[in-house]
């Protein structure tokens, strides 16, 4: 294994360059033969049609003529209102159009398809930070600490790293269960980081380690709600993860409008007006979910804000869920990244004032890991007897995979000034990080070009939300494809472009306006490509459909 040098995380986008695009052949008929467009798409014969992801086009038999036991009609109704638009329809396209570019380059007008739907770091070219991959290595692989060349590949702090944890799980098997909350001396560095990073005592035992932070939120749903008499407040846009949660444990979203005209601000005033409509209706809110730094949104909360969000939920009785998987992820110098607990514990709310659950994730930050399921939330204030039961929950599971429990001790205790791997870590996170903050100004700067599109900045997270204002004959288009107009849209730029985003309809959004979600992710030496394909199939859309 060779460590990154100092000077080749200062350049980050001096990476393998894909060679330059190639001129295309449209073979419609290859096309045609293949795609199965409705009969009342409007997409012109001239351009590469849309493949069909339809039921009938999916392995297995039709469920209206099946034999089998499990129908659509039969299987559990929370599972098919469950919608999850980040990996849906379009993306099952999109794989598709890759799997047919192996064998039929020249049928489409481009020679790769890039995957803007999802903030899948890796996926797109980020590198993994070095100490970290090295320490996991060395803990997978335990056999190479015994080895005397080990020292020549490894640098000393990650081999030091790599032993203190091996001596905190029991044989040193990481092929081993681990207690349901994870191993003990990982929640100890976890909480030591917890306690860095806000200044306030953290203890080991509020923190359950889970498989990314997905797990934890459905654990919270399952001890939340037990009836769709039980609401969750959440944001809109949302990350498609809540509905689906809420929907998957029979329970209501309570939406609450963010205001993208103040960049997506969070209104108190719009939080009460949300609450008292759900009492209203019979609905007893339980919690309020915040996602900070915003998906897909991408704003960040100023302190201000975050404490009248923690005074609003101490005064109605609601849990804080507190989404912070983006806390590392800040671009812009007036916005600062504070926890939820933090900002609770300065206004003197201790463990029995409010029930806060923050999570965080090894997925996203300027680590990445996605694949390698890490994470973990902090409950506080919650009773014994209740605690008891989160734990119940946690243990059904087991426990969460060794290597991503590892990843996260690590992400929460990086290296510190003096050790071996301290300059080299700091010049992949600073390079990683502020990449991204190129990226991100870029492609704001470039979307705010094109005619009927306002994008607002980037503050935070991974992601760009523009709101498109799509002319009549466009919606009436769609409609007519029976899809939502800005589902249209983004079926109609992947056609022509290879690029894939997700449409704002999948993340709920203000009943009128359409967006799409962009990540920022592609390396830098892919923006401008992506920039230029974007404007140009914008302009055509424009003209094709102009009113």
């Amino acid at each position: 294994m060779r460590r990154f040098v100092i000077g080749q995380a200062k350049n980050l986008i001096d990476q393998t360059r894909r060679r330059p695009p190639q001129p295309h052949h449209h073979n419609n008929l290859r096309l045609l033969s293949l795609l199965r467009p409705p009969a009342s798409d409007t997409t012109p014969v001239s351009s590469p049609r849309l493949f069909s992801s339809s039921s009938s086009d999916m392995p297995g038999s039709d469920s209206s003529t099946s034999s089998l036991p499990v129908t659509l009609d039969s299987i559990n109704p929370k599972v098919l209102k469950c919608e999850y638009a980040v990996r849906g329809e379009i993306v099952s396209i999109a794989q598709r159009l890759q799997d047919d570019l192996k064998t039929n380059k020249d049928a489409y007008p481009f020679d790769e398809i890039i995957y803007c739907n999802i903030g899948n770091p890796q996926s797109l070219g980020q590198q993994p930070i070095t100490f970290f991959r090295e320490v996991l290595a060395l803990c997978s692989h335990t056999a190479l600490l015994d080895e005397s060349a080990t020292h020549g590949l490894f640098s000393s702090d990650s081999i030091d790293r790599a032993w203190k944890i091996l001596d905190q799980i029991p044989g040193k098997a990481t092929g081993a269960y681990s207690h349901s909350q994870g191993i003990k001396g990982l929640r100890d560095a976890i909480a030591a980081g917890i306690e860095a990073r806000d200044g306030f005592p953290a203890d080991p035992n509020d923190i359950f380690m889970t498989d990314g932070a997905s797990p934890g939120v459905h654990m919270m749903m399952q001890l939340l709600i037990s009836s769709e008499k039980d609401g969750i407040l959440c944001p809109i846009p949302q990350y498609p993860l809540y509905s689906a949660s809420i929907a998957l444990h029979g329970g209501s979203l309570v939406p609450y409008y963010l205001d993208e005209a103040s960049g997506w601000g969070l209104e108190i005033s719009e939080l009460k007006k949300q609450l008292e409509d759900a009492k209203s209706k019979g609905i007893t809110v339980r919690a309020l979910a915040v996602i900070n730094p915003g998906n897909p949104t991408g704003q960040v909360l100023s302190e201000e804000n975050q404490r009248d969000i923690v005074d609003f939920c101490k005064k109605e009785g609601l849990v804080l869920l507190a989404d912070e998987v983006y806390q590392e992820n800040v671009y812009v110098p007036d916005k600062k990244f504070h926890s939820f607990k933090k900002v609770a514990r300065s206004m003197g709310y201790g463990e029995k004032d409010i029930s806060l659950v923050s999570f965080q994730s090894i997925s996203k930050g300027y680590y990445g890991e996605c694949g390698k399921r890490g994470g973990y939330m902090e409950v506080t204030g919650f009773t014994s007897d209740v605690r008891e039961q989160i734990y119940k929950v946690a243990s059904v599971n087991l426990c969460s995979n060794i290597s991503g429990q590892i990843l996260a001790s690590l992400v929460m205790s990086p290296p510190k000034p003096g050790d071996d791997s301290y300059d080299s870590y700091i010049a992949e996170k600073e390079g990683i990080l502020s990449s991204l903050a190129t990226r991100a100004k870029t492609l704001e700067e470039a979307l705010n070009k094109l005619e009927g599109v306002t994008c607002n900045r980037a503050e935070g997270a991974m992601y760009l939300f523009p709101c498109i204002n799509l002319p009549q004959k466009a919606i009436a288009a769609a409609e007519a494809a029976k899809t939502a107009p800005d589902a249209f849209y983004c079926k109609r730029l992947l056609n022509a472009t290879g690029i894939v985003v997700v449409p704002g309809s999948g993340f709920r959004q203000v009943p009128g306006t359409w967006h799409f979600r962009c990540t920022i992710l592609p390396q830098e030496d892919k923006i401008p490509a992506i920039v230029n394909r974007l404007t140009e199939f914008h302009k055509s859309f424009m003209n094709e459909f102009r009113d």
